[in-house]
């Protein structure tokens, strides 16, 4: 039994006596987890722990994390593995903004398992007319790991890059970040790709996400990007396993730790299809929902999603079920 304590704040949304992340959950006690060890259960933990579980979450684009947000996927790529070449994009952004998308993220690059890198010209071709066609409906964020696309995507109107690699890519994508001061959101992923789902391993997923999502901040504010300017994500589905995707869902929100909003990206992932009976991407819309709930509870603020109308619909429901039942109290 070695190594540093994790604490992760257990919801309790309606007795919690601390807010979690400035949200809409609360939580009065911590799950102690340490590698080789059995998790425990606590009231207490570090000041500094409490801080960061409690402390609000800055706007992101201008957007209030104190509510869940909707960041509407539109792949300009005709293999992405969910709706490659199923809609033209330009119309899909004003479809999504119509559905209640709080923001629109644009990507022209497939990095679905076994996907090769897309040269820079052709991807800029794919995203740039999206860019211009949805700028000023909605805040854009552009789904890319090169720093030549990311600029490029800023100047036409995009204001958040999205970096799948975690900076891991393009050792010029965070000097550009720093540049420019948008936010940005960093995701774990365990090797390109091409290879990510060839036969991923790890000690222990959860905690070795954190640390390496902790190093990836660590990297950012070495750079110059302000800590509050930093969103996370986990990459479920991104060089992890079916069990290692339930694994970190399951205690998700141990990640608030890290004092940055959390992205959760699962809409129509494969691994939703082999749980739940639904080998055609585009009929795991439920299952991405049952997710989105889940981490909602979790107290997740912003979910990457293809079906903006269905999720919406969603949160709404269970929004209106949480406040009538508070009202109760």
């Amino acid at each position: 039994m070695t190594g540093p304590l994790y604490y992760r704040p257990i919801p309790a949304p309606l007795t919690g006596r601390w807010s979690l992340a400035g949200g809409w959950t609360r939580f009065s006690q911590v799950e102690i987890l340490q590698r080789g060890a059995a998790p425990r259960i606590s009231d207490t933990a570090p000041d500094e722990v409490i801080a960061a579980l409690t402390a609000p979450r800055a706007p992101i684009l201008g957007l209030a994390l104190d509510r869940p947000k909707l960041m509407g996927i539109i792949n300009a790529t005709p293999d992405s593995f969910s709706d490659g070449g199923a809609y033209e994009p330009g119309a899909q952004a004003q479809a999504l903004i119509d559905q209640g998308a709080d923001i629109l993220d644009i990507g022209g690059e497939s990095t679905r398992p076994g996907a090769a890198e897309m040269p820079q010209d052709r991807e800029l071709a794919r995203i740039l007319p999206v860019i211009a066609a949805a700028w000023g409906r909605a805040p854009i964020s552009v789904d890319t790991r090169k720093a030549g696309v990311a600029r490029a995507a800023l100047d036409a109107g995009a204001g958040m890059v999205n970096d799948v690699s975690g900076f891991d890519f393009d050792p010029a994508l965070p000097g550009l970040v720093a540049e420019t001061g948008v936010p940005v959101c960093l995701m774990h992923a365990q090797g390109l790709p091409e290879t990510m789902q060839d036969d991923p391993r790890y000690g222990d997923v959860l905690l070795d996400v954190y640390d390496a999502l902790e190093a990836r901040i660590d990297r950012a504010v070495q750079a110059g990007i302000r800590r509050d300017r930093i969103v996370i994500d986990p990459g479920i589905g991104f060089g992890k396993t079916e069990a290692h995707n339930l694994a970190i869902l399951r205690r998700i929100s141990l990640f608030h730790a890290l004092g940055c909003p959390i992205l959760l990206g699962v809409s129509r992932k494969r691994f939703i299809g082999t749980v739940g009976g639904a080998e055609v991407a585009a009929d795991r819309g439920p299952g991405t929902l049952a997710l989105t709930i889940e981490a909602l509870a979790q107290g997740i603020q912003i979910h990457r999603v293809h079906d903006v109308a269905m999720i919406k619909q969603g949160l709404r429901l269970w929004a209106a079920v949480n406040e009538n039942r508070a009202e109760q109290e």
